[in-house]
């Protein structure tokens, strides 16, 4: 889109040409009209995936034309898992709606906070994504009665009206870290460590600090910037645990998450949480991030969420303590399969992200890092850039993308005979891997 700052007529002309021809490529391509483009998507997010998700933002619902919403082509992790439904007179009855509630405080303390799905929105920082889009996905955490996260980029005075549903994060950079903002959050998480860039830290290259970004996170415009991999203040739980009381010096009322990758210890991690006081443990695996993680770190570092699943949810079982803090799963979630899956492997709920930048128009081709490399406008704070996502748009496509995940969901539980989302936590025995031939039963 060529710079036109001096004329913002031709500018309101052009973005309306553009959003015009995206929307309706969105429609068309999810629709089927010209059939699956031959070169969309990867082996975990497929074209059938990606393609399913823009149907289910538009629609509501699970699209009937054949595309795969369920799972990927991976070969691994959740594209081999499948439910062991019930046969059909096994079925809950149709007047029972099962309840998809998550209670996100599990102590005897402290406020109590329910939402009324188990998922809510990922952080991903002003600066990596747009105002626009931090809008869009505060206005369905506050029409969901969920929550979205700001990542650790700051947080824009625009957000503040929706500050109820909203989650503010604090990394190893500090960047925008406000006392204000940390009074009003319900929820304060701490990145510890994120899947997609595990021991790495957090990088947002220069281009994309824009002099409105700088400013959010008190920097120097045009500079790369860095929250370093670990906290140098917490080298042990005591000290983990100063973090969380300070916070909770600045804001008693607040909830305290904390994000961890999934290193192979990290059900010792987990349990270092528990007793610094958390009430959250978000683990992130290794198929999180959008294109601006580097490959090496996201193939070869982190555990697949997979398999730090059932690794968390079973220690803190065996040390007694798994009923006290609630276990939130994130890095690959895409489909309300997965959700399905992550807690029926030991979750109580799941942490979404690229699935919800895929509902907006994503179509994963790794241009994240760049400042103008977004041509969605979705991962981008260039000024004409992100006039290509009106909010409101945005916030329908989530809200239609909740609206079929709760579908799905209560469809899953009623084939498998539970009442709540919170008897499928553990429920290792209703999986299998899918085999063709032989099919197994996992349970553990």
């Amino acid at each position: 889109m060529k710079h036109v700052h001096a004329d913002p007529a031709k500018l309101k002309l052009i973005v309306e040409k553009h959003t015009a021809c995206l929307h309706k490529g969105f429609h068309d391509r999810s629709s089927l009209a010209y059939d699956k483009m031959p070169a969309l998507g990867d082996a975990r997010w497929t074209a059938d995936l990606i393609l399913s998700t823009w149907a289910q933002a538009e629609t509501g619902k699970p699209p009937e034309n054949g595309l795969e919403y369920r799972k990927g082509m991976s070969g691994g992790g959740f594209d081999l898992l499948d439910f062991q439904f019930l046969p059909k007179e096994k079925w809950l009855s149709a007047e029972i709606i099962p309840d998809l509630s998550l209670s996100l405080n599990r102590r005897a303390y402290d406020r109590k906070i329910q939402i009324p799905v188990p998922f809510y929105g990922a952080g991903m920082s002003y600066g990596s994504i747009s105002e626009h889009i931090m809008l869009a996905r505060a206005k369905t955490a506050q029409k969901w009665k969920t929550f979205t996260c700001t990542g650790e980029g700051g947080y824009p005075e625009s957000l503040a009206v929706f500050k109820d549903h909203i989650i503010t994060q604090i990394a190893t950079g500090m960047f925008g870290v406000r006392e204000e903002t940390i009074q009003y959050a319900p929820i304060i998480e701490f990145k510890y460590a994120q899947g997609a860039k595990p021991g790495l830290g957090g990088h947002l290259l220069g281009d994309k600090t824009t002099v409105a970004v700088a400013k959010m996170r008190e920097a120097v415009p045009w500079v790369s910037l860095f929250s370093p991999f670990p906290f140098h203040s917490v080298y042990s739980i005591e000290d983990h645990k100063k973090h969380i009381d300070w916070i909770k010096t600045i804001n008693p009322q607040a909830l305290i998450s904390v994000k961890v990758s999934t290193p192979t210890d990290v059900d010792m991690v987990a349990v270092g949480s528990y007793y610094a006081n958390a009430h959250i443990l978000q683990i992130d695996g290794s198929y999180g991030g959008t294109g601006a993680a580097p490959e090496i770190a996201k193939k070869n570092i982190a555990m697949p969420i997979e398999l730090a699943i059932p690794k968390v949810h079973r220690y803190l079982v065996a040390e007694g303590i798994r009923d006290e803090i609630v276990i939130m799963a994130s890095g690959g979630i895409r489909t309300a399969y997965d959700i399905a899956k992550a807690i029926a492997l030991g979750a109580d709920g799941c942490v979404l992200g690229t699935a919800e930048l895929v509902a907006l128009g994503c179509t994963r081709c790794s241009n994240c890092e760049r400042g103008r490399g977004c041509p969605f406008g979705l991962t981008t704070t260039d000024p004409e850039l992100m006039e290509l996502v009106d909010p409101d748009w945005g916030a329908e496509r989530l809200s239609n993308l909740y609206a079929s995940f709760v579908y799905q969901l209560q469809e899953l539980l009623v084939k498998l005979g539970l009442k709540t989302i919170r008897e499928l936590r553990g429920r290792t025995d209703l999986l299998i891997y899918e085999n063709r031939h032989n099919p197994k039963n996992i349970g553990l």
